[in-house]
């Protein structure tokens, strides 16, 4: 007899971020410089009648909203049978962005190793075992933050000793105008370090004009950035938008993190409209959307860069051949090297820090390799659903 799902618990929890200054970006805004913010995620587990259990510890509310949507559904159904499930599930959140998907993938995928007895990696078919790796800055602050251009000029300074061949550049949250600030911070970084690292920027879509953003652009060719990433208040969908920027700049563009589903991302490279394409298994449907959207890379000939760090990242991208760093984000000269989240058990330092190499290691556990420690989550849960 196949395996069944029996039972998927969903946790919400939080942990505190202490110090964070101004919101960086993807947090509330709704907080104070200094002031002890928390973060909202959850847990998702899917209990099978082998005794084994899939896990997921991430995501936002927004997402678990839709797992609400379809959970029931797999109730009762083979936990193996992924792209079955992958297809009904992507019919039944058309209305949605489909970020629902992700969680519960990635769930179906931690059973899958579990089961096998093998990481997810090597389900996938392992390309490599480790990983280059760029430092991704937190957004910069005015309260004693990343505060100016120098202070980023310092801080990839500090990245490249620490052994990082790449580096990327969130600008300032909240400063939308300071176009001539995000330029000197380009400038000054490609002078201190240019001619020894990958550098990156990514300005997260806050720059408001079309004319600014060529501005920034143009800034990065003459410093020979690596890529220029979601420039403008297009919300990083536009294929016309950022196919008219690639024709007038020289340094490559990356699009696709903000781009929802398969087509339109396959429609993004078909027009010419980027140079590389974004693909991360939480936001595009799980391990099983973020490697469809690598395949269809592979056949465009581009190449396809994961977003965020993460265990399910990291087996992603050991997978893929056409990609070419992995993102340790959110990194600031306080926390360079990031520590593992309080909601992680046993997590192997050789996974968190970079070697002399400037690379990572990937989970060689089963399923995606890492231990949630579900009495820390449970002791901060803030509610919770069960589909049985």
């Amino acid at each position: 007899m196949p395996p069944e799902i029996t039972r998927i618990e969903s946790t919400e929890f939080g942990y505190p971020l202490e110090d964070m200054g101004p919101a960086p970006n993807g947090f509330s805004l709704a907080y104070d410089p200094g002031e002890t913010a928390e973060r909202r995620l959850f847990g998702l587990k899917v209990h099978t009648d082998e005794g084994i259990t899939g896990e997921y510890v991430g995501g936002n509310s927004p997402a678990f909203a839709e797992v609400h949507m379809v959970a029931d559904y797999l109730i009762g159904k083979n936990p193996l049978d992924r792209e079955r499930h992958w297809s009904e599930m992507k019919r039944a959140l058309r209305k949605y962005d489909r970020m629902g998907m992700g969680p519960l993938d990635i769930a179906l995928w931690d059973f899958a190793g579990k089961y096998h007895d093998a990481p997810i990696h090597e389900l996938l078919g392992t390309y490599r075992e480790r990983l280059p790796t760029y430092a991704s800055t937190l957004g910069g602050d005015r309260h004693g933050g990343l505060e100016t251009p120098e202070d980023y000029a310092d801080f990839a300074e500090e990245c490249l000793e620490m052994g990082y061949p790449g580096f990327k550049l969130h600008v300032w949250d909240g400063d939308w105008r300071d176009t001539d600030g995000i330029v000197d911070a380009v400038h000054a970084v490609g002078e201190r370090v240019g001619e020894e690292m990958d550098l990156m920027l990514d300005p997260a879509c806050q720059i408001e004009t079309f004319a600014d953003a060529l501005d920034v652009g143009r800034a990065c060719d003459e410093q020979g950035f690596y890529w220029y990433e979601d420039p403008f208040r297009d919300a990083g969908i536009s294929q016309h938008a950022h196919r008219k920027l690639r024709q007038k700049l020289d340094t490559s563009i990356l699009q696709t993190e903000h781009v929802r589903g398969l087509e339109p991302f396959t429609d993004f490279a078909a027009t010419e409209s980027t140079d590389f394409l974004r693909a991360d298994p939480e936001y595009d449907a799980g391990i099983t959307g973020a490697m469809k959207r690598a395949r269809v890379a592979e056949g465009f000939g581009l190449d396809v860069e994961l977003h965020a760090p993460g265990p399910a990242q990291r087996h992603c991208m050991a997978a893929i051949r056409n990609s070419n760093y992995y993102e340790m984000a959110l990194v600031h000269p306080e926390t360079a090297n990031t520590t593992p989240p309080v909601y992680l058990d046993g997590y192997d330092d050789q996974l968190d820090s970079i070697d002399s190499d400037g690379t990572v290691g990937i989970p060689d556990g089963p399923g995606l390799g890492v231990e949630y420690d579900w009495d820390y989550i449970e002791e901060n849960a803030h509610g919770g659903r069960t589909y049985e």
